[in-house]
């Protein structure tokens, strides 16, 4: 029998490229979203194939009649713009729904995959960041709501993992990009693409010295799945450990895009991480992974699809 996969905020960025990916590996995959900051046109060219959508939230009891072999819990807004102005739902699904995503492994026997983030190690005062690091998080500040949110979830999936014997995984996700990002998401990527595109000024917070590390999202996909048929239980970090500055991301978009924009300065929000690059020696030495797409090679393909959104 095929294996049937549920992926919860199926029809989100990663979640959509998440549920493409393992169709085409064979596998029926149910997708659940409540569209929150999800959209029906990620998804909708997977209509004809061993694809199911329910639109439901998560925090709710989830129903899903039959055989499950994976629970891979996507759901969360995941964007500064989408947390801020969604404070407590984004703390609900962290909280509520992990627990009623990973029930639903438990009473299935499934192998529950959630996406938890670089956010859990805060404003980092280690660096590159290990999985080991504890983390630098300010519970009280505005960005506290994502970030205790998915430090919690880690949590209760460990907690399912020890005490209910589920077996679980926990993915740190560092930045991702590519085709399907919202043109205001808020993160960088798609910020400066869509301003550059329009020739509009180019707004980079802080002084633009502050750094991430981009992963393409064809290279993040398969780093889950890998980790999701893996033998390993303990957080794994996915992400490239190629370090950029803002600025300069923000001056290779407007290159790439041939835009006229000059780049403005905004004050840097609060408790905004001045620098942010993985340890991925776990991914490399337990499941063989590592970031395969050059950033300049994943922006030229982003660039494609967001010309056609602009």
């Amino acid at each position: 029998m095929k294996k049937r996969v549920v992926i919860t905020g199926a029809a989100g960025f990663i979640g959509s490229h998440l549920s493409e990916t393992l169709l085409d590996r064979g596998y029926d995959v149910i997708g659940i979203d409540n569209l929150l900051t999800g959209d029906t046109a990620n998804i909708a060219h997977l209509v004809n194939r061993d694809f199911t959508f329910i639109k439901h939230d998560v925090t709710n009891y989830i129903y899903v009649e039959g055989q499950v072999d994976y629970v891979l819990h996507w759901a969360s807004p995941a964007s500064p713009i989408d947390y801020l102005e969604l404070p407590i739902p984004t703390l609900k699904v962290g909280a509520l729904g992990t627990h009623k995503a990973l029930g639903l492994a438990k009473a299935k026997g499934a192998t529950f995959v959630i996406a938890s983030t670089s956010e859990v190690y805060g404003d980092p005062l280690e660096h590159p960041q290990k999985e080991t690091y504890w983390g630098n998080v300010n519970p009280v500040g505005p960005r506290g709501v994502y970030d205790e949110a998915k430090r919690f979830a880690e949590a209760m999936t460990m907690a399912y993992h020890r005490y209910h014997g589920v077996n679980t995984k926990i993915v740190r996700i560092f930045n991702t990009y590519g085709p399907r990002m919202r043109l205001h998401d808020g993160r960088a990527v798609p910020a400066f693409m869509s301003q550059a595109l329009r020739n509009e000024d180019v707004t980079v917070f802080g002084d633009g010295t502050q750094t991430r590390s981009f992963t393409y999202i064809t290279d993040l996909v398969d780093g889950i799945i890998r980790l999701m048929l893996s033998d390993q239980n303990d957080p794994i970090n996915i992400g490239n450990p190629r370090e950029t500055t803002i600025e300069e991301i923000a001056r290779t978009i407007i290159q790439m895009t041939g835009a006229t924009s000059r780049i403005v300065y905004r004050p840097l929000p609060t408790d905004d991480p001045k620098i942010r690059q993985p340890d991925i020696t776990r991914a490399r030495t337990l499941l063989g992974w590592e970031p395969q797409v050059q950033l300049e090679e994943g922006l030229v393909k982003t660039i494609e699809y967001f010309r056609t959104k602009v």
